[in-house]
């Protein structure tokens, strides 16, 4: 039996290899990054949403809402980029939580939600409330790709009388 001590807490991990035992301190473990890069990306949206709400916001007490087109696209490219971001880190988080959960024998990686189950409940809240949080921002970089796409419209200097 050999396992490398993926997602096990911090100390000496065991690791046999054939007949001779290891104590292996490993500082920073795999799973550990995943959670950290998540919690990141999740930061950098918060405070891309908050940018956003402020700039929206000046905006108004302006009084002029209407974009420009370069501040359209990079709006859409901000978007677009925290959202595939997000998706990647969810994506890694939810991989980490399968092994985690379920083991994987073939790359030797143990169930440790029967060991540290808090930990595994804490983990999979954070999961649900970053799916919900990539699941907004898809939505609200569609929002902004559909105020783009409205300034290029043939009818914009037209009044729409019904509808939004």
């Amino acid at each position: 039996m050999s396992y490398v001590g993926v997602g096990v807490s911090p100390g000496n991990v065991p690791v046999y290899h054939g007949t001779d035992l290891r104590a292996v301190d490993r500082k920073v473990r795999l799973a550990e990054l995943i959670l950290r890069f998540l919690v990141v990306v999740n930061g950098m949206a918060a405070a891309y949403s908050l940018v956003q709400v402020l700039r929206c916001g000046l905006s108004m007490v302006r009084g002029s809402v209407l974009l420009s087109k370069s501040l359209a696209w990079l709006i859409l490219s901000g978007d677009q980029i925290l959202s595939y971001m997000m998706l990647a880190a969810l994506g890694a988080a939810l991989q980490s939580s399968i092994f985690a959960k379920f083991s994987e024998p073939e790359l030797d990686w143990m169930k440790l939600c029967d060991m540290y189950g808090k930990f595994c409940k804490q983990s999979g809240e954070g999961i649900a409330s970053s799916v919900v949080a990539c699941l907004s921002m898809v939505i609200v970089s569609g929002l902004s790709a559909f105020g783009l796409f409205r300034l290029y419209g043939g009818n914009k200097g037209t009044k729409i009388s019904a509808g939004w």
